[in-house]
């Protein structure tokens, strides 16, 4: 994963702008917060169908990459595959980011 992705993601984190665990990122979306949904590749199937779903109906980008290890190290937790960013601009940066990786 991008270094440049890794440092601005756990400055999102240290700013309060990420979200994490499945009950708190499903409150986010709904409630019109999450501006950004990151998941990672290892999630469970059921885990991703559910926020797929979330993405389309809430119309939240949705981006799916590397693997929970490496999402959770850069963001100081463990077993997170699950992220909301919850700001405009880390969203866009983050997504930006994603999008010339891949």
């Amino acid at each position: 994963m991008n270094k440049k992705f890794i440092s601005l993601l756990s400055l999102a984190q240290k700013a309060g702008f990420i979200v994490t665990g499945e009950e708190q990122c499903e409150k986010a979306i709904s409630s019109g917060k999450g501006k950004l949904i990151i998941l990672a590749t290892d999630a469970s199937d059921n885990t991703k169908k559910k926020f797929r779903n979330k993405s389309i109906y809430y119309k939240v980008p949705i981006r799916i990459l590397s693997d929970r290890d490496t999402l959770s190290k850069a963001i100081g937790k463990n077993n997170r595959p699950t992220l909301v960013i919850i700001d405009d601009r880390f969203a866009t940066q983050l997504s930006n980011l994603i999008d010339s990786i891949n």
